[in-house]
């Protein structure tokens, strides 16, 4: 006992002693108080010795042998400081570093680079007149994600749509489908490469591009008013305050692509023009006018995927210009598995399954080029380019017993936008005159997307005599020309301050979409069945195939079409902050002229015709600080959402089991949007949020049964009278030295009545029973809606041995995903589990070397239709809660490693 005293004892002092030399303290912002994440601290006289500060800006200096000693603090964008201190951890000290300044003769020009800090995204949220939500650059740097459309998944009231590697392609917003709310680059709204509607895919967005990602869910009066939803605003990488130059590499794999063939072939001899397009639309087609070097199916393995991306930036003629330059590029192999429940049985009572294999490369790369130019004191020029392209190569085998369908298609996306604009002060900044000129152009296009048939007879393997196999050639472009104007006033009445501002837009939006299809038959005259053509014995490899085909496609499907969309708008808003209080409001008029031309119209419908509306939309912000550090905001604000190009075309299209229209009678939508949201910011890197919203929409656009044309009946676009959105958000983000929590929650709940159909048994009086068919209204979810979203990131960070670890999880609940025409026959998504992490360890040299894991649990995406009591007693058939599944995709796990150098 007396030994472990002794111990004890010698161990209390020892602490002690330790604690006596080690240095404590806090690195801030000395104008905003905001902790400084990552500033280096380190002796003057020995730079080895030195440390970083933490996720709460706090640091710990150890093993100092003597005081006193001068520390030198250091952060991207501020200016160095040197502290001589005196005594150890029982003074702790605060160190305030001072923003870098540039001097332009009289001009002062502040740097860039904080706005891209966790501290400045918190900042923009606090300091906004309505409700936003911020994710800075450094969180999407550290975070597991790639792309926009993955990083945007973490931020609250976001569901993801997933493309088929499963991967996020398109946001939902507050249950909102992603119709519903807009995308903006830099403030600029963006063209949609589409063929039918005007949402863009976020997947296409490479986000190391990105300063900050701003998700605005109240619009202000100076915003587009077609966001019921809300808008979705990638700001890009800006000029810095001194030169700049960042590196990556990284390389990995899918789990998928590695545990099975990869399938692939060769898509750069694809013809670009289907022979009509070459020819002319009279030209008689013939089998020599195609190509057949894209046939040839290739199996093997892959090569690793690689990821890089380049970063320069610098000021230059004596700090006037500003120059911003970056491009990154993505070569990736995706494979995914999916498995079709059929209804139909096997002769020995089993589900039928039509398995599915998917092998995707994807390339994608990104230019982003920004200029800022200071002309004097009060007035800025700056011009922005970006360019995105997206390629995907994929093949799709799919098989059951009865045959094999093989797609092999190359599909290419790319969006151009540039941006011209210019801010103007004039008396002493109290009025600001700012303009922006923009051309935009997005372009799809899916040459030659061939799909052929096989047919399997006693396992013999041949080329569907019917369906044999078509050839299709899809493009389409969206070009938007437009002009911005803004002008601001500002004035002080008293102790209060005024501002008013006005200004308008006009966009010019041309579309064109053009569709081509051919079939194909088995033919070969030498044999003695020229149609019959079997795997082994007259051909192994699709090029090998001997093809007929008709002599005239498809040329005149409803896909080909023409579209013009002219919107003008203007507003009044101004906005009055008087002691506690900041009061906003505003009203917006917006014109739309929404046309198409039908190029080959059908039953007798016009081939032209328009939509001409004016719309007036008021919005109204309070802000109260509760204290220095919480907000309590009020939002109410109107919008509206368009018809999309292709539902106000009088197409009409015919299926198997029923019949297909466009609506040009098609209304647009208006909704009432109400939030109030309180915010707390315990400290500048530190947010608490809670939030309440009510949507009131009116005449929601939704796909519906419509009988009233003869005797036919239509599932086409209508208007629902109204439908109701509401819910609750929770953010939450806590720091501490080492270890950090970002969690968010989103309730959602909706509702809409729509028309569907019901088959009845209805008995003869013979005993035979016969069906009739009758249309019901039933109440639903709005189509994408999940009732719960949740995600929780844990992030640790080892100041120390300058370690950065994350680990997200994500789920989100059963969603609506497929609206059917049948009552209680729509279907659903289950919820769906995601973690993904990432870890970074970074050197003194300016070198990180980092890993990135996603999809970590590959929780497979599972489609059902709900339990009811026609399918309850159905036995042999797969079954999730109760109902019927309908699909199961699983992704495989993403690996990646790489290095990052930043000077």
């Amino acid at each position: 006992m007396q030994r472990f005293f002794v111990l004890l004892i010698i161990r209390l002092l020892f602490t002690q002693i330790t604690d006596a030399q080690s240095i404590k303290g806090v690195v801030k912002d000395s104008e905003t108080g905001e902790e400084l994440i990552g500033a280096t601290i380190y002796l003057k006289d020995n730079p080895r010795q030195g440390t970083s500060a933490g996720l709460d800006g706090s640091f710990t200096l150890a093993n100092i042998s003597h005081f006193p000693v001068q520390l030198v603090c250091n952060y991207l964008g501020y200016n160095e400081k040197t502290v001589t201190v005196s005594g150890g951890a029982a003074n702790p000290i605060a160190v305030s570093l001072e923003h870098k300044t540039m001097q332009i003769s009289e001009v002062t020009v502040y740097g860039n680079d904080v706005r891209n800090t966790e501290i400045s995204a918190r900042s923009i949220e606090k300091n906004a007149i309505n409700v936003v939500n911020v994710m800075s650059a450094k969180a999407i740097e550290l975070s597991p994600d790639l792309t926009v459309a993955n990083v945007i998944q973490r931020m609250s009231g976001i569901v993801m749509e997933r493309s088929n590697t499963g991967d996020g392609q398109y946001a939902l917003l507050r249950g909102m489908d992603k119709r519903f709310n807009y995308t903006l680059v830099n403030g600029i709204k963006i063209p949609s490469p589409d063929n039918k509607n005007r949402f863009v895919p976020l997947d296409i967005f490479p986000s190391e591009l990105l300063d900050r990602l701003e998700v605005t869910k109240s619009l202000t009066a100076d915003m587009e008013g077609d966001g019921i939803g809300g808008a979705v605003n990638m700001v890009m990488k800006d000029a810095p305050s001194c030169r700049q130059f960042t590196v990556h590499l990284s390389t990995g794999s899918n789990s998928q692509s590695l545990s099975r063939d990869y399938q692939s072939f060769d898509y750069s001899t694809i013809n670009p023009m289907s022979p009509n397009e070459k020819y002319g639309l009279n030209y008689p087609i013939k089998t020599k006018d195609f190509t057949t070097k894209n046939l040839h199916l290739n199996s093997g393995n892959v090569n690793p995927n690689l990821t890089g991306g380049i970063t320069w930036g610098n000021r230059v003629f004596h700090n006037r210009l500003g120059i911003m330059l970056a491009g990154s590029y993505s070569n990736e192999y995706r494979g995914n598995t999916s498995d079709m429940y059929s209804s139909a049985m096997t002769t020995d009572g089993k589900q039928q399954i039509t398995k599915r294999d998917f092998s995707n490369q994807q390339t994608r790369s990104g230019l982003h080029a920004k200029l800022d130019y200071h002309l004097s004191k009060y007035h800025k020029l700056m011009w922005y380019n970006a360019f995105m392209d997206f390629r995907n190569a994929q093949v799709r085998d799919a098989r059951d017993l009865n045959g094999q369908t093989m797609r092999l298609r190359w599909n290419h996306q790319a969006i151009f936008n540039s941006t011209l604009k210019g801010i103007h002060d004039f008396t002493g900044e109290k009025l600001r005159f700012d303009w922006s000129l923009i051309y935009g152009k997005a372009s799809n296009e899916t040459p030659d997307n061939v799909q052929i048939n096989e047919k399997v007879v006693n396992q013999i393997i041949t080329i569907d005599m019917n369906t044999g196999a078509t050839r299709r050639w899809e493009h389409n472009s969206d070009k938007d020309k437009a002009g911005y104007a803004n002008l601001h006033y500002t004035m002080n009445i008293g102790r209060a301050k005024f501002d008013w501002a006005t200004g308008g837009m006009y966009r010019n939006k041309v579309r064109d979409s053009y569709y081509n299809e051919y079939l194909f038959k088995p033919y070969d005259e030498s044999l003695p069945n020229p149609r019959e053509l079997i795997k082994g014995v007259h051909w192994n490899n699709f090029d090998e195939v001997r093809f007929e085909v008709n002599a005239h496609g498809n040329l005149s499907d409803p896909l080909n079409y023409d579209a013009t969309e002219k919107v003008s708008a203007g507003y009044l808003s101004g906005n009055l902050v008087f002691s506690q209080w900041q009061f906003t409001a505003g009203l917006r008029a917006e014109y739309t002229n929404q046309g198409y031309y039908l190029k080959f119209p059908v039953d007798g419908a016009k081939n032209e015709g328009n939509q001409e509306y004016t719309d007036y939309l008021p919005s109204f912000h309070i802000k109260y600080k509760v204290h220095r550090d919480a907000n309590l905001r009020l939002s109410y604000v109107k919008a509206i959402n368009r018809p999309s190009f292709f539902e106000i075309v009088p197409y009409s299209l015919i299926y198997e089991d029923y019949k297909e229209r466009g609506n040009p009678d098609l209304k647009h939508t208006v909704a009432d949007n109400f939030d109030l949201r309180y915010e707390y910011f315990p400290r500048p890197s530190e947010q608490f949020m809670l939030g309440l919203f009510y949507k009131k929409i009116k005449n929601p656009i939704e796909f519906g049964m419509m009988s009233g044309f003869g005797q036919d009946t239509y599932y086409m676009p209508m208007n629902f009278g109204d439908a109701d959105n509401y819910g609750f958000e929770a953010d939450i983000m806590k720091y501490f030295n080492w270890f950090g929590v970002k969690a968010n929650y989103t309730f959602t709940n909706s509702n809409i009545t729509t028309t569907k159909m019901q088959v009845l048994p209805n008995p003869d009086p013979n005993g035979e029973t016969n069906y009739i068919t009758e249309y019901v209204d039933q109440i639903r979810p709005l189509f994408g809606q999940a009732e719960h979203v949740v995600n929780v990131s844990l992030l640790v960070k080892d100041t120390k041995r300058e370690w950065d670890g994350q680990l997200a999880f994500s789920y989100t609940g059963d969603r609506l995903c497929i609206v059917s025409r049948y009552l209680d026959e729509d279907s659903w998504q289950a919820g769906y589990v995601r973690l993904d992490a990432s870890l970074e360890k970074r050197f003194k040299c300016g070198l990180a070397i980092f890993a990135k894991a996603t999809n970590l649990l590959d929780t497979p995406m599972l489609q059902y239709i709900k339990e009811k009591d026609i399918n309850r007693n159905n036995t042999g058939l797969e079954r999730y809660k109760g109902g019927i599944v309908e699909r199961k995709e699983y992704y495989g796990r993403n690996f990646s490693i790489g290095v990052r150098y930043k000077f």
